[in-house]
């Protein structure tokens, strides 16, 4: 039986996905095989010796320490996907709101609570609805960074309401590029597509390559009046350096879902609370996918939507299965096939992918006697990780 511990509150019809004769989950298991979580900050020391997978039921994992994870072969997981109707949809509300004086308006309305005569408070509202005009989305330019599963919904919406879309993405995969609509314009580089827009809309990993993408050098490039919207993440812009631009114009906007001190007090600041996969469809789908992931990998060995390991899926022959994590350097799976042949075991099917410094390999057995072999595959340099599954 396999154990999975949960931290944060995980949606009971992703903890439903595990079978009670399989599965045992709770948020007290001492010795767990993996570990389930959302937004919890998982230190290096929560990774007990037994776990062998982490899984994010969400898209983002920067509250999980992949190098410890890396350097002991545990497969980290993410949902990719799985909430990005949700953030669509308020990325859609963001452009809205900060197209138009709805928020600002709302707020004018409530400050009005002294006026009890509905014709006075008639005369009020007529006289000052000036204050609050915006603009149509219809026609305007809308610069998209980052065009994977919510990027490319995005791109779909804006089309459909008459906008014009232009699209960045370095990393653009093939799966994503069959997604995307041919309506969207291609730019160069980020510099390009910031000089052609009225909104730019954000939707790319916090990683390294990302910290402070939208600094002051690229804010220095943008159209004069844009209005920017982050639904991402926060560190991929830098603060300091927004204010900046909104204290000198360049900028008319930010709607974002990451608040900052600095944002306090400012009209020309929309900050939402963190609130871009807070549904509960999202929450479900994001808990459902993990738990399937999780299942698929501590029962079979295959992997999909690993942040740290190859896409690899092979169906099960009969027999047993070996899985192994080793880092990518040459020899070690023709060191593993001389055991395997050594101990006169036939191989029936095998796999081999790597991604950046580690590689993973799924090898069915058509018998194996003794954990002599497993043993022996452990005492290869640069394996990391080796198991054994039988069922």
């Amino acid at each position: 039986m396999f154990k999975i511990k949960t931290f944060n509150q995980i949606s009971v019809k992703g903890l439903e996905r595990f079978s009670r004769t399989h599965f045992e989950v709770g948020s007290d298991i001492a010795h767990p095989d993996a570990i389930l979580l959302r937004s919890h900050l998982l230190l290096p020391q929560d990774l007990a010796p037994s776990v062998l997978a982490v899984a994010r039921a969400g898209a983002g994992v920067n509250n999980v320490p992949i190098e410890s994870c890396n350097a002991r072969g545990i497969v980290v997981f993410n949902t990719p996907g799985a909430n990005a109707n949700t953030v669509k949809e308020l990325v859609l509300a963001g452009l809205l709101l900060g197209s138009r004086g709805i928020k600002h308006g709302i707020d004018y309305v409530h400050s009005l609570a002294d006026i009890h005569d509905q014709n006075e408070l008639h005369k009020v509202l007529e006289a000052n609805k000036k204050h609050f005009a915006g603009q149509e989305l219809l026609g305007k330019t809308l610069g998209i960074v980052g065009l994977g599963a919510i990027g490319s919904l995005v791109a779909d919406i804006a089309l459909a309401l008459g906008m014009k879309v232009v699209g960045f993405d370095p990393t653009l995969s093939i799966e994503a590029a069959w997604r995307l609509s041919s309506q969207v314009q291609k730019a160069e580089n980020l510099h390009a597509l910031l000089a052609r827009c009225d909104y730019v809309s954000l939707h790319v990993p916090a990683i390294e390559a990302t910290h402070n993408m939208i600094n002051a050098e690229a804010l220095a490039q943008a159209k004069t009046g844009m209005i920017l919207l982050n639904f991402a993440r926060e560190t991929i812009v830098d603060a300091n350096a927004l204010v900046s631009a909104l204290d000198s114009g360049k900028l008319r906007g930010y709607v974002c879902d990451f608040p900052d001190p600095l944002f306090f007090g400012r009209k020309d600041v929309i900050a939402m609370p963190h609130i871009g996969a807070s549904t509960a469809e999202a929450e479900e789908n994001c808990a459902m996918m993990a738990a399937d992931q999780l299942m698929a990998y501590l029962q079979h060995g295959n992997i999909k939507n690993a942040v740290n390991f190859p896409d690899v899926s092979m169906a099960r022959c009969e027999g047993k299965r070996i899985i192994f994590a080793n880092e990518n350097v040459s020899g070690v799976l023709g060191q593993v096939l001389s055991i395997l042949a050594d101990n006169k075991i036939n191989v029936l099917d095998m796999m081999n992918k790597s991604r950046g410094n580690l590689a993973y390999n799924i090898l069915d057995v058509e018998q194996l006697h003794n954990d002599q072999v497993i043993a022996a595959i452990a005492n290869i340099p640069h394996v990391k990780l080796v198991r054994l599954i039988v069922d």
